[in-house]
């Protein structure tokens, strides 16, 4: 089905249904009860689950594969949004002509800025992907104020000419007339249900590209990536010329990006120079990583986790604190709040950091790399005769391992 394995097909159809089901299984405490502060299913932060998330796949493509880490991916994030912005000014409110134009001029910028990186390997590709995004990031800031509008952020005003905008078009971001912003609440019993359509335009396409990875790690395209991250040399001295494949990597890379940060933009209409900054690029490093770089779900999942601390720990302050522990003695109370304030609220960062320490000392692959864990612990070991597992035959050996029999 769609050119995938059944077990692939499986998969497929698993992450659409979580997808999809998000807005149900991000409400899992009613609204009266105390721990309602950890339900994450409102709009806003679900539209972020699935752009980070898109940022996420089309890194881990770059650096997931390849192993070449770029600190440059806020500038094709930053381009994606400027381009809807401006197609907002220039034509109308409608997101579709945006994101394409997003996409394409994050991947002519990425082609440009990768043919330059890419002459180089290791560190000093980082720095050069550094220094094109804190170029394109002083651009945006001040020397190219006409297009970005500068530090103040490129937004739309009445007085832009919206070339297309028929009389009685929605003046806020849409989709033929599909607003956004506009939800459907569902209460049940306890809980009230969110049904966004910003969430769910997103979702769709976080859907479609996640399915585009899909097809890439499968692909004798993305055997050659891994190859590249294994063993460059090996593949040069057998003849291939392994740049074609990492710029087509990264133009990839780039598009995703783009395409990001033009989603960005789609649900809030502005764009500013502060998404081009290096703490952006960054962010998607340490999503990859701590979901597990070079596997399918595990930037996701590390995009989710990141953004999760950042807007749900942020709001524990410490009047919350109180609220949690009132019946408690005083002294008791005071000594609990004393001793969590400080990981919560203006310092979620801290948590954040210290779980992200220990998953990269205890599970160098990330958060899939302990959902492996749990899943072997489950599984039923083959035996014989109640002894060893039988060794295998030289061929399974062989076809079984990461590197070529010889």
């Amino acid at each position: 089905m769609l050119g995938l394995s059944a077990k692939d097909t499986g998969f497929l159809l698993f992450v659409t249904f979580l997808t999809l089901a998000t807005p149900i299984l991000l409400q899992p405490f009613p609204e009266s009860s105390s721990l309602a502060q950890f339900n994450a299913g409102y709009p806003d932060l679900m539209q972020r689950f699935a752009i980070f998330g898109i940022f996420a796949i089309g890194f881990n493509i770059l650096f997931g594969l390849t192993g070449y880490l770029s600190f440059g991916h806020a500038a094709f994030l930053g381009v994606g949004s400027y381009s809807v912005v401006w197609t907002y000014k220039l034509l109308s409110f409608n997101v579709l002509p945006g994101l394409i134009l997003a996409i394409v001029l994050s991947g002519i910028f990425a082609l440009f800025i990768g043919f330059v990186s890419l002459r180089r390997s290791g560190i000093y590709f980082s720095i050069l992907t550094l220094a094109f995004a804190q170029m394109s990031y002083n651009l945006a800031y001040s020397v190219l104020t006409p297009l970005t509008n500068g530090e103040t952020g490129l937004q739309v005003y009445g007085s832009d000419p919206q070339y297309l905008m028929g009389e009685g078009s929605p003046d806020v971001p849409n989709l033929f007339g599909l607003v956004m912003q506009d939800s459907m609440k569902v209460p049940v019993g306890d809980w009230v249900f969110t049904f966004n359509v910003g969430y769910y335009f997103t979702a769709v396409i976080a859907i479609f590209v996640f399915y585009i990875s899909l097809r890439i790690f499968r692909s004798p395209f993305g055997l050659i990536l891994r190859a590249i991250k294994t063993n460059r040399t090996r593949l040069n001295y057998a003849g291939i010329n392994t740049r074609p494949y990492m710029l087509a990597a990264f133009v990839i890379s780039g598009m995703y990006a783009g395409l990001a940060g033009g989603l960005l933009a789609a649900m809030d209409p502005l764009a500013g120079a502060e998404r081009m900054q290096w703490t952006a690029s960054g962010e998607v490093v340490l999503m990859t990583i701590l979901g597990g770089a070079g596997t399918l779900m595990g930037p996701v999942l590390g995009a989710g986790f990141i953004k999760y601390f950042e807007n749900i720990f942020s709001k524990i302050n410490e009047t919350v604190l109180h609220d949690w522990f009132g019946a408690l003695p005083e002294p008791v109370r005071d000594f609990l709040i004393g001793i969590i304030s400080p990981f919560v609220g203006d310092g979620w960062q801290l948590t954040l950091g210290l779980l992200f320490m220990l998953v990269v000392i205890f599970l160098p692959g990330g958060i899939m790399e302990g959902a492996k864990r749990i899943g072997s612990l489950f599984r039923r070991k083959p035996s014989q005769g109640g002894g060893s597992p039988a060794p295998k035959a030289p061929v399974e050996a062989a076809e079984t391992s990461n590197q070529p029999a010889e």
